[in-house]
């Protein structure tokens, strides 16, 4: 029997995001995206960090059935070879990205830890910032990473839902809820500087997910005060497999979440990816998220090959150029930033030791 950890669970410091959740709050939406501009303005200034993903693998030993890299799809399956990522980097720095999100499947035998860290070590050569969304590691093997010039990793719990998480994850490492729920508190120990969360909306109830969300955070933000955390928020997209969410999520609510999330949480990084419409995606540019991604591909050799390069995790829904994409946050008076970090930060830190 799986028993959740206390912080999980525990509801006391969550009821005015509660209730701004579950619309139970006095305030209108309108109101709540009024505050959540404020502060975002005050915290964050104009501007809008940039980021883009380079799928480097879609081999995966697991069976989420949601996934469109699920083991049991008959998508070919491929891994960039090192030249190969030298090429796919050399594209995207065209494109001006600075900021890298390096990601695979969970681990196999072809595609594993050392296949990741070298993979680090090319992209170190020449972004300025190399992060990684891949499978769980131990602390040893976090270290290793951060000693090659990784300094953050993205780690969704997917769904907070036990029963729906042990339901939709079928077989594979992934299945173990307990040991990805621990992965960030892994990395962090490993001297990873920053850790992004998230669940993917769709999956389970929607405020629930939320609300184990926002205490994840809070664990790691009292625990690993040093440490620096960002809250994803996407939502399920069609893939191959044809999974439908059984909870889905309209623009309404997604914007609620976003908006309760900026006002309980003022100085956390909420970032958008190119899963949402562009005019959801302009709606949120400074009204609360502070970081998105750019001319995103979700396919192996994706920015060389385009089309060609088979099928993708997901679809995209903002498929603009970098060009267009800047010009509009142009127009509302927010600065693109495509370099926000100096390499001289990479390396492990020494300082997120947890508190006594």
């Amino acid at each position: 029997m799986t028993i959740l950890p206390d912080w999980l669970t525990d509801n006391n410091d969550c009821r005015e995001l509660e209730a701004m959740l579950r619309n139970r709050s006095p305030e209108s939406l309108e109101t709540m995206a009024a505050r959540s501009r404020a502060m975002t303005l005050r915290r964050f200034g104009r501007t809008m960090p940039l980021y883009a993903p380079l799928y480097l693998s879609n081999y995966c030993s697991s069976g989420c059935a949601y996934c469109g890299f699920a083991s049991d799809r008959t998508t070919p399956r491929r891994k960039l070879d090192e030249e190969e990522i030298r090429r796919e980097i050399a594209a995207m720095k065209q494109l001006g990205i600075q900021d890298i999100l390096l990601l695979t499947g969970e681990r196999t035998a072809a595609v594993g830890f050392e296949y990741l860290k070298r993979a680090v070590d090319i992209a170190a050569e020449s972004m300025q910032r190399v992060t990684v969304e891949a499978f769980p590691m131990s602390v040893e093997e976090y270290r290793e990473l951060a000693g090659s010039g990784c300094t953050g990793i993205t780690i969704y719990q997917e769904t907070y839902d036990l029963l729906q998480y042990e339901a939709l994850h079928r077989w594979g490492p992934k299945k173990d809820y307990l040991y990805r729920l621990a992965t960030p508190e892994r990395a962090l120990e490993g001297g990873i500087k920053t850790i992004g969360l998230g669940v993917l909306f769709g999956l389970s109830d929607p405020v629930t997910d939320a609300l184990m969300l926002y205490r994840h955070a809070r664990h790691l933000e009292k625990t690993y005060w040093r440490g620096g955390i960002s809250i994803s928020f996407p939502r399920l997209r069609p893939q191959t497999g044809g999974y439908e969410p059984t909870h889905p999520v309209d623009d309404h609510l997604l914007a609620r979440i976003i908006l309760a999330f900026r006002i309980a949480m003022p100085d956390v990084e909420l970032v958008l990816s190119t899963r949402e419409k562009p005019s959801f995606r302009d709606g949120m540019a400074g009204l609360a998220i502070t970081r998105m991604s750019i001319a995103s591909r979700t396919t192996v050799g994706g920015y060389l090959e385009g089309e060609n390069s088979g099928e993708g995790q997901f679809e995209i829904s903002d498929s603009r150029t970098a060009e267009e994409f800047c010009q509009a946050l142009r127009s509302r008076r927010i600065e693109p930033v495509f370099k926000n970090w100096e390499p001289a930060y990479n390396g492990p830190s020494r300082n997120t030791l947890p508190c006594s």
